[in-house]
């Protein structure tokens, strides 16, 4: 899909009106535990396939390696992401962070959601973006890396 046949489908999508701000000061880099969220679409390997339009997330155990990206488009080049899942799942540079000081901890879990959506994406506002942070916060989660693919 070209540029401009995405500008001109998106171009007409509402943009929710969010008027309660959860923002929080959160601690120094040095103090915080930072988790991940991308919207890859990362599955264990002999999971069941992401569905069209799913709005779910799936944790993973920051030990976990062997994921793969089953991210339903087919517009974008995986071969890098192939070659280091680092990619879209910086697991392996946070743990470094870690332990270099720049950050307090890495996080128990991580989230990844399924980025093809054309939906509103309500489900995740009302649903499962809620159960999502709850997780990461019950984690101690104080910074989130957010990667998009």
């Amino acid at each position: 899909m070209s540029d401009a046949m995405i500008r001109q489908r998106t171009a007409g999508l509402a943009i929710p009106d969010l008027p309660n701000s959860s923002f929080n000061v959160p601690p120094p880099l040095a103090d915080a535990t930072v988790a991940i969220v991308t919207s890859a679409g990362l599955q264990r390997p002999g999971e069941e396939i992401w569905g069209a339009g799913e709005q779910s997330f799936r944790s993973f155990g920051s030990e976990e390696r062997d994921l793969t990206i089953s991210h339903l488009s087919n517009n974008f080049d995986r071969s890098g992401i192939v070659a280091d899942l680092n990619v879209v799942y910086p697991i392996d540079r946070l743990e470094e962070l870690a332990a270099d000081g720049a950050i307090g901890r890495v996080a128990p879990r991580h989230l990844s959601f399924m980025g093809a959506l054309d939906e509103t994406m309500a489900t995740i506002r009302e649903d499962t973006g809620i159960a999502a942070a709850k997780q990461l916060r019950e984690d101690g989660v104080d910074i989130v890396l957010l990667t998009p693919v």
